[in-house]
């Protein structure tokens, strides 16, 4: 299982970042291989992420080539690069 957290700095105010995520909602329901996704807002002005869950590196790998992942930094109005950070879960509590 692999983790992977994505921040990301925006133009949009929450109300709006959060309209436009749950529009996405479905496309990501979706998505083989995601187990999880959260949207979550950071401490800054302007930061948001997304925390995603994946069953193995070849489904996060397929989202990453995807359209779905290509339309993000428009859907959100990144302002530049995001961070991204992985992690491989080495056993789950629950």
């Amino acid at each position: 299982m692999i983790i992977q957290i994505i921040r990301i700095h925006s133009a949009l105010d929450a109300e709006v970042l959060l309209e436009r995520a749950k529009e996405r909602a479905k496309e990501f329901e979706q998505l083989e291989g995601l187990i999880q996704k959260y949207y979550v807002k950071l401490g800054t002005q302007g930061g948001y992420g997304g925390i995603y869950i994946w069953e193995n590196r070849d489904a996060m790998e397929n989202f990453r080539d995807s359209e779905l992942a290509a339309g993000i930094p428009d859907a959100y109005e990144i302002l530049e690069a995001p961070d991204v950070e992985l992690a491989e879960v080495l056993f789950q509590l629950r």
